[in-house]
């Protein structure tokens, strides 16, 4: 495993209660208290994952987040203590991959972490390669190209694309796509589908206001269009 793990919290007692339970499962810990230092060693070590506290001196956790996908495709569990769901939204349509509310239990945050890097990795096997219209999805090697172009996602845009892009014509509740993503139906989570749908939009469709690719049904979900299958 061997893993390095970016705390960035400015709560020493939860700093200390997540470097334990991380540690004890076997990951390297680093910890940051503000956005700045976050910032600086993440350039310097180079983490496998940060944790993600909103409520941070010098800089907010969003414009850490922001400025780290500029830089990034690190995967990123927002770690919050606010209640509203626009904030978690906000937070993940700038790119982080999932959120956990204080106070957490540490063993959720080591099982999030645990499942966040497989995906990360890549770990969808049903086919080497899914190709549609000018989309190839390399299933294997956990890669993109649009025309010909790599494009970089964050392991959950990847693995939504891959499994709607493997069932075209389907639709998808928001609770199948969450189920996928995080392997058990989570209840109040279904608003972040769309939030890491927003997203992906952004990356392959031509216009992201006329989606081509990824249809909404509305009341429902989301399917990838037939008419692209090949």
């Amino acid at each position: 495993m061997n893993e390095t793990i970016l705390i960035v919290d400015d709560e020493p007692k939860i700093v200390d209660l997540a470097r334990s339970y991380l540690e004890n499962g076997g990951y390297r810990v680093q910890a940051a208290g503000d956005g700045q230092t976050a910032l600086v060693l993440m350039r310097t070590i180079k983490p496998d994952l940060v944790v993600l506290d909103l409520n941070l001196p010098v800089m907010d956790g969003l414009d850490v987040c922001r400025r780290l996908r500029r830089e990034s495709d690190v995967p990123v569990i927002m770690l919050t203590a606010r209640v509203e769901e626009t904030d978690r939204l906000i937070g993940l349509e700038l790119g982080a991959d999932d959120y956990i509310t204080k106070p957490f239990s540490p063993r959720e945050l080591v099982a999030r972490v645990r499942a966040l890097l497989r995906r990360a990795k890549g770990e969808i096997r049903q086919l080497n390669q899914v190709r549609v219209h000018d989309l190839e999805i390399d299933l294997e090697g956990h890669t993109v190209k649009k025309a010909g172009a790599a494009l970089h996602l964050s392991p959950n845009e990847f693995k939504l694309l891959a499994v709607l892009a493997q069932h075209p014509g389907q639709t998808m509740t928001r609770e199948q796509l969450m189920d996928h993503l995080h392997g058990v139906v989570v209840s109040g989570f279904d608003r972040s589908i769309d939030a890491h749908i927003k997203n992906l939009r952004k990356k392959i469709e031509p216009n992201p206001l006329e989606p081509v690719y990824i249809l909404t049904v509305y009341g429902i979900g989301y399917k990838f269009n037939d008419e692209f299958a090949m």
